[in-house]
């Protein structure tokens, strides 16, 4: 059994140790006697953040929460989120370090099984910069899941591994001749 990490209801983190989860990332919890939670009601929207690795395949971003840091991930130009509900009333954008909104070709998906929104960035996250993905309401104050709960804003932090890169200098003023 692996365990995945994965965003509940917009609060980002890991699932406890004990606790199981089955390979898509979504908590798995065993129903007690006395919950009193009615089993028709579906669970609450779960995300998972994936990459795009030179080598064609996907991997999963672990976000552990602030206190351990943001997790480091390979330079690439796609990302992929997944919902385990599909959600209205949402945008998804990427910031960089100075909060500027990168450019990007989206695509979403959404299913009975969830969402999936895969984005194309023009050129790879730049090595040792540091982004967050971010998912809020399109208008107004909140977005709301497939059954119309109220969802707070997500906010998932990464860092691209290797060495910063440096600006390149300054270009020299050329000095203009009299005549």
């Amino acid at each position: 059994m692996s365990f995945v990490c994965a965003v509940a209801l917009g609060v980002a983190g890991c699932p406890k140790p004990s606790t199981p989860t089955d390979d898509a990332g979504v908590v798995v919890t065993a129903p007690t006697q006395d919950s009193g939670v009615d089993s028709a009601v579906p669970a609450p929207a779960v995300f998972t953040l994936q990459y795009a690795l030179p080598d064609a395949g996907m991997e999963p971003i672990p976000f552990v929460g602030e206190e351990e840091g943001r997790p480091l991930i390979e330079p690439t130009s796609t990302l992929e989120l997944r919902g385990s509900q599909s959600i209205h009333n949402y945008r998804v954008r990427i910031f960089d370090e100075a909060d500027r909104a990168l450019s990007s070709d989206d695509a979403a998906e959404e299913s009975s099984t969830g969402l999936v929104y895969r984005i194309s960035l023009p050129t790879p996250l730049k090595a040792g910069h540091r982004y967050v993905l971010v998912i809020d309401a399109q208008s107004g104050t909140s977005m709301t899941d497939a059954q119309g709960r109220e969802l707070a804003d997500i906010r998932l932090a990464f860092q691209v591994s290797g060495e910063k890169e440096k600006p390149p200098p300054p270009a020299k003023k050329q000095k203009q001749r009299r005549r």
